[in-house]
């Protein structure tokens, strides 16, 4: 677990909200789906608080160019966070 993680809310090219939880170095470890509102989107990182804990909620992937990635999966099974 990251000890005093930081999150940055921000809004894309297309006015939705995002965040990202950053290293300390402020290199990005997850990047979150658009959210409408910025509600949405700070419930988005309590799910990833709550989620990210346990190891069974991590799919690992690896992507076409043979880069390691994975999801965060939220209670439904869902991926919550991708990076």
């Amino acid at each position: 677990m990251i000890s005093n993680p930081k999150y940055v809310v921000f809004r894309d090219s297309v006015d939705k909200y995002r965040f990202r939880l950053q290293a300390r170095n402020g290199e990005p470890i997850l990047a979150s789906q658009g959210y409408v509102d910025k509600k949405g989107c700070l419930n988005g990182i309590e799910s990833v608080r709550t989620n990210s804990v346990d190891e069974d909620n991590y799919e690992r992937k690896t992507a076409k160019n043979g880069q390691a990635f994975f999801n965060l999966l939220a209670k439904n099974k869902q991926p919550e966070i991708m990076e």
